[in-house]
């Protein structure tokens, strides 16, 4: 007999690395991507014999990949060869003082001794806390599906214990006095799409995991990755299907049985997956009268990540003292993340990410130029704010300000540009509200609160990537996937790889 099929909608990590592990469990894997291309947010932009990396840079966690390799029978070092950066990234502070920051714990301790005398013991006591809820929030629950809210219940004490109830900045600021190092120590969350200021306490964990398993970079950029994980898929038999948009799920009464393309082909399927904006799916994919908890109520009541102002661009020449990865912190902070995620103002001042990926691989851009990605947090499409008037004056702004501070002369030297703004995200990505990573980490909409890895609204419909359960980041998307071991059974009709 012939192998169940499984549908999946949307080729981003989530759905990609779906794919890989229920083909190695005997199911046939038809992924639909609406894009000409797949990768989704991880998609890629060749322009003027530059590579730019559309979305994610920042690789943690990487035996996470390297499982789905050995899950298709393959190893992840024959197809894509990653790079361990040290320091993982620069923060530079507004008054021109900078912390690099790495996993060798003596050489941190004595940087932030450095940088702030008096805060070194609390700066150690911190990152304790924080491996205590990596080991926690990430090792031991971010593959455990919350499917009642018994298994909440369950855990809640023990992240509550840890400080969940407090947000990321609040946890910081209980150990450290320097502005500069509270930054340093609650900036994660916004990685995620999270406010510091009120993005959960257990997201503190990111600074052990990024200690604990390094930060990354995939030679050639994160497409390669996207790339091998298509070709491990058709290995193992499933389809990619490009330019194919899903227009709505089929259901029988309340029961997944397919997909219905925009084209009117109907795709049957045993389950479906679903890799893209839950809020979307739901309200747009789902009929009203199947959706009980997912109501478009509270799909509109729930709160949102910011917005996302991306400019790729080249130089003639090369920044050689510039590293992989900086942030470049602005003057404001915490009235800064109120006016993008309360406010939704775009206000005159920002702080930015800035990828200089040819620090580490001169291939992604001509000989003797320099690729670069300025990824800066905005307000969501939640607020008032005309993308089609605003995007050039706010890229020179970005401009003006990194020529002020790394990147001298840089108006000089652009020999190629594009921009991305929260419209592409709603666009391109189906993103409601154009947010950059889904539904934001509260406390409140984590764990069980989240949208669940098994839909509680349609049978056989699951959902991986960053609006579900563990939620956003290459960690969290890839663990989606894994937690689909738990909730969908082999195929006993055929072999398993």
């Amino acid at each position: 007999m012939s192998a169940r099929h499984a549908v999946i909608i949307g080729s981003g990590f989530g759905g990609l690395a779906a794919g890989v592990r229920l083909g190695a469990r005997g199911w046939r894997v038809t992924v639909l991507e609406r894009l000409e291309q797949p990768g989704g947010r991880a998609r890629v932009h060749r322009q003027d014999g530059f590579t730019f990396d559309a979305g994610p840079t920042i690789i943690t966690a990487p035996f996470l990949l390297d499982e789905l390799w050995r899950l298709a029978g393959r190893r992840m070092e024959d197809d894509v060869a990653l790079r361990p950066l040290s320091p993982f990234y620069r923060l530079r502070f507004d008054d021109g003082s900078a912390l690099d920051v790495s996993g060798d714990a003596v050489a941190m301790q004595a940087a932030v001794a450095q940088l702030a005398p008096g805060d070194a013991a609390g700066y150690a006591r911190f990152m304790r806390l924080s491996a205590d809820l990596c080991a926690v929030g990430f090792e031991q629950l971010g593959h455990v599906p919350f499917a009642s809210a018994a298994d909440m219940l369950r855990v809640l004490p023990a992240l509550l214990r840890r400080g969940a109830w407090r947000s990321v900045h609040g946890l910081a600021a209980r150990h450290v006095r320097d502005p500069r190092l509270r930054v340093a120590l609650s900036f994660h969350p916004l990685l995620i799409g999270g406010n510091p200021f009120t993005a959960s306490g257990i997201y503190g964990l990111i600074a052990h995991l990024e200690r604990h398993w390094g930060v990354w970079y995939a030679m050639g950029g994160t497409g390669t990755l996207v790339t091998g994980l298509c070709r491990l898929i058709e290995a193992q038999g499933g389809r990619i299907a490009l330019g194919a948009e899903v227009a709505a799920i089929e259901l029988a009464g309340r029961r997944a049985t397919g997909v219905r393309l925009r084209s009117g082909q109907i795709v049957p399927a045993e389950i479906v997956v679903a890799n893209g904006c839950t809020g979307f799916t739901y309200r747009n994919l789902v009929q009203p009268e199947a959706r009980r908890r997912w109501t478009d109520r509270r799909i509109a009541r729930a709160r949102y990540s910011m917005g996302l102002f991306v400019w790729y661009f080249g130089t003639r020449g090369r920044y050689d003292d510039v590293p992989h990865h900086t942030i470049l912190l602005g003057q404001r902070y915490r009235a800064l993340l109120r006016d993008i995620f309360i406010r939704r103002h775009l206000g005159a001042d920002f702080s930015l990410y800035l990828h200089r990926p040819t620090a580490t691989d001169p291939s992604v851009a001509p000989a003797g130029c320099d690729a670069f990605y300025a990824l800066v947090p905005v307000p969501n499409l939640g607020g008032t704010v005309d993308w089609n008037a605003e995007a050039e004056r706010f890229r020179a702004a970005v401009q003006q300000r990194l020529e002020q501070t790394i990147l001298p002369g840089l108006g000089g030297r652009i020999v190629t540009s594009r921009i991305s703004t929260p419209d592409d995200f709603a666009r391109d990505f189906l993103s409601l509200h154009g947010a950059g990573f889904g539904m934001q980490p509260l406390l409140t909409q984590s764990a069980w609160f989240r949208p669940h890895n098994r839909s509680e609204d349609v049978e056989n419909l699951f959902l991986v990537g960053a609006g579900t359960h563990p939620g956003a980041g290459l960690p969290g998307v890839l663990s989606s996937a894994r937690i689909l071991d738990r909730l969908v059974p082999h195929d006993a009709r055929v072999a398993c790889h």
